[in-house]
């Protein structure tokens, strides 16, 4: 009887896992608008480019690659005490990102807080779909994305405060005071469940992606770091990556309980949607890793500033989301998603026109229409996906398509960042040839490093950040440029694989017996 009423303290136990993955969601958030303290020598940790992007990559590589792995176990062992366990691994990482006295440090922090998010978030899923029936789970996942919304909305405000107020640490210790209220409430109002027949666990598998991912990410890494792709040291690594998750690929073909089911990409109406998730967030997070350099040093916002500009961004997501689902019926997944992602092109291609002197009114207005594309991708492909799969594999379609995202992601940041920082080298290099050696090394790292390097030699150094500005807006034109021609491929997959509306006549066939 449970199973078709649902379960009596459902809305409240919704509450309870809304309020738990706030943490997750808000830490990424955050994090991006305190990058620039982070790497302040003085105030920060002094971080280089390439060990930023490190900060952001080790998260979402360690918690791609367990994703799967915690889903099945916390089915076998309980979906509470496995986001239980997630939560306080979190909360304990977030305390060891906050005082990390090195990058190194942090970047290890921050992939064990990956561990933690990979084990929050298929329990949260899970839960939801075992505590309310059929008829209220879309609405009940539908509150789920909203609470995320909200909090990529207060993200960047609430790390512009801290940053304003405390010390860098700080964006990492808002999560422990969350975390501790979240174990309290998930001990008293999250009931536990687990799956009768639970998947079998595949570690080699997990393994085998782990190396293939990070090996291939190190390589474009260090690759932006040389500017150049002949160097040992960077193709090493990228072909070792390549031939290992070659490996992974045919390890899961093989067996009965792949970690990711690589055979579902022979359905071309899931590859397509599945690429096209791909491209735009490999795009987007790609994008995204130069904006805050741009507002807060090229601009001069302060973190706060930075953090309000974003809020369009946000706001047009939390506007435009809940109306998605009715665009995506009216118009089929192929026009509404096309569309969207030709929008999402445009955007990313408008980047290469800003500079030095773009009106804040303007940034605003593309930040907005960004917001209000990306809320009419998400839903078409989540349909998309969710229709070329039988509904028992529901949850693996869910899972695999957030695996893909968070992948992509780690891929954009280090390959649009290592363009990035592959063309500021080359424009910042003949600016810097009356400097040391080893001094002109450091300061043609990135635009944060030529500012700390020309703040240490005073006066003679204010001469370097004229050319500094102009050789990052340059990185940052060609970078949006080619993050664009990524989003433009999605375009073309979307209008040529894409499911399309159903046809009327369907439903005419469907209903002619019935008349009959």
């Amino acid at each position: 009887m449970e199973t078709h009423a649902g379960h009596p303290r459902r809305w409240t136990i919704l509450g309870v896992l809304v309020f738990s993955l706030l943490a997750v969601v808000l830490d990424n958030t955050i994090l991006n608008v305190a990058m620039k303290t982070i790497a302040d020598p003085t105030h920060g940790l002094g971080a280089t480019q390439s060990e930023l992007e490190w900060a952001i990559n080790s998260y979402t590589l360690v918690f791609a690659g367990l994703l799967f792995t915690f889903g099945v176990i916390g089915d076998r062992t309980g979906r509470k005490r496995m986001l239980f366990i997630g939560m306080a691994l979190f909360g304990l990482a977030s305390l060891a990102s906050a005082y990390s006295q090195d990058p190194t440090q942090l970047i290890l922090a921050r992939a064990a807080m990956g561990i933690g998010g990979a084990a929050i978030m298929p329990a949260t899923l899970a839960i939801i779909s075992n505590v309310f029936p059929p008829a209220e789970r879309g609405k009940a996942i539908g509150i789920w994305a909203g609470g995320v919304g909200l909090a990529v909305a207060i993200g960047p405000i609430t790390g512009g405060l801290l940053i304003e107020r405390f010390w860098w640490g700080s964006v990492f210790l808002i999560n422990v005071p969350i975390v501790i209220i979240s174990m309290f409430l998930i001990g008293f109002v999250v009931p536990e469940s687990r799956d009768p027949k639970p998947s079998k666990l595949d570690p080699v598998g997990v393994l085998l992606s782990i190396i293939g991912l990070v090996a291939v990410v190190y390589g474009i890494i260090r690759g932006g770091e040389l500017a150049t792709v002949t160097d040992p040291e960077v193709y090493v690594p990228a072909v070792v990556g390549i031939a290992v998750l070659a490996v992974f690929a045919w390890w899961e073909r093989r067996i009965d309980n792949p970690v990711f089911d690589v055979r579902n990409f022979g359905n071309v109406r899931f590859s397509s949607a599945i690429g096209m998730m791909g491209m735009v967030f490999f795009a987007m997070m790609g994008g995204m890793f130069f904006l805050t350099f741009y507002l807060q040093i090229v601009l001069g916002f302060s973190p706060v500033q930075a953090g309000a500009l974003m809020i369009p961004f946000a706001a047009a997501q939390l506007i435009f989301a809940p109306l998605s689902q009715r665009v995506n019926q009216r118009f089929g997944a192929k026009l509404a998603s096309g569309v969207s992602m030709a929008v999402i092109t445009l955007v990313l291609a408008s980047y290469a026109l800003l500079d030095q002197d773009t009106p804040v009114l303007l940034i605003e207005v593309i930040f907005f229409i960004q917001g209000a594309a990306m809320a009419n991708i998400m839903p078409p492909a989540t349909t998309a996906i969710m229709e070329s799969l039988p509904r028992e594999k529901a949850g693996v379609g869910s899972a695999m398509s957030n695996t893909v995202r968070q992948v992509a992601g780690a891929l954009g940041v280090a390959v649009l960042g290592s363009v990035l920082s592959s063309s500021y080298r080359g424009e910042i290099a003949p600016h810097l040839t009356g400097l040391p050696e080893a001094v002109r090394h450091a300061a043609g790292e990135s635009l944060m490093a030529t500012d700390a390097v020309a703040k240490a030699l005073g006066a003679r150094g204010q001469g370097l950040m004229e050319p500094a500005y102009d050789a990052f807006i340059h990185g940052m034109h060609i970078t949006a440029l080619v993050s664009a021609a990524i989003a433009l491929i999605g375009v073309v997959v979307v209008f040529r694989w894409m499911p399309g509306k159903p046809a009327p006549v369907q439903e005419a066939e469907t209903r002619e017996p019935a008349v009959v």
